[in-house]
């Protein structure tokens, strides 16, 4: 079996006395799509701030190509090839379009490398207002700036937390369209997303969290075939 690119073994994860992560174990394999789905409040954002290091487990280990990297800082494992989009998309305000993009490029060469031109082809949105600030744009525009500059850095794994949350429906279908785009590309990714049908036609595994522990880890098909289990969780 392959090492896994990124895993968590047993982490305990506690804000203040609130015990949120339950020794869960989770892993993305090199070029796999996993979608990380359950319910407001189960654990999702802190697994993602766990393995990113913005938050400390109690207990348990964070691994990157096996690698115990439990204690390296948020930016040391963002060097090693994780790029993290937030739920509050985390775009500098401030800057325009292009500066934030270019603010995150990373050199790399090869007909596959994310660059700056081929961003701005994906997302012509941005093309258009490229010199506007970015509190000067849409909550979805907003959004395709947050993916389009964690994809300059030429990852090997893209987490998108709440991806398309709040979005138009024209805007949710265009940042499937990349989600799908990526994946095809080989950079594995993490997805946090409540519309399961969209999350379950893209991912390679569902993930099912409730209160810190992982109830389901199976295919999307394993998952549609349960809708007991799929409205008990996810509340479909």
């Amino acid at each position: 079996m392959d090492t896994p690119l990124l895993e968590g073994r047993d982490l305990d994860t506690y804000y203040g006395q609130s015990h949120i992560l339950r020794a869960l174990s989770f892993a993305v394999l090199p070029g796999e799509t996993v979608g990380l789905m359950g319910r407001n409040g189960m654990g999702k954002t802190t697994l993602i701030r766990t393995l990113m290091g913005l938050v400390a487990p109690r207990r348990g280990q964070v691994l990157l190509d096996g690698e115990d990297v439990t204690s390296l800082r948020t930016f040391a494992r963002a060097q090693r090839g994780i790029a993290y989009v937030p739920e509050g998309r985390g775009i500098f305000a401030s800057l325009s379009v292009e500066e934030n993009l270019r603010i995150a490029a990373r050199g790399q060469e090869g007909s596959g490398a994310w660059t700056y031109d081929r961003v701005l082809d994906v997302f012509p949105r941005l093309s258009e207002r490229i010199h506007h600030q970015g509190d000067q744009l849409s909550g979805g525009e907003q959004q395709m700036l947050a993916i389009g500059r964690a994809l300059l850095t030429n990852p090997r794994l893209l987490i998108l937390d709440e991806a398309t949350e709040g979005l138009a429906p024209v805007i949710r279908a265009e940042i499937w369209r990349i989600v799908r785009l990526v994946r095809d590309s080989g950079i594995a990714t993490v997805i946090v997303d409540k519309t399961v049908a969209a999350v379950t036609e893209v991912a390679d595994r569902i993930v099912i969290l409730v209160k810190g522990e992982a109830v389901f880890d199976g295919s999307p098909s394993a998952l549609t075939a349960d809708p007991e289990l799929m409205h008990r969780h996810l509340g479909v």
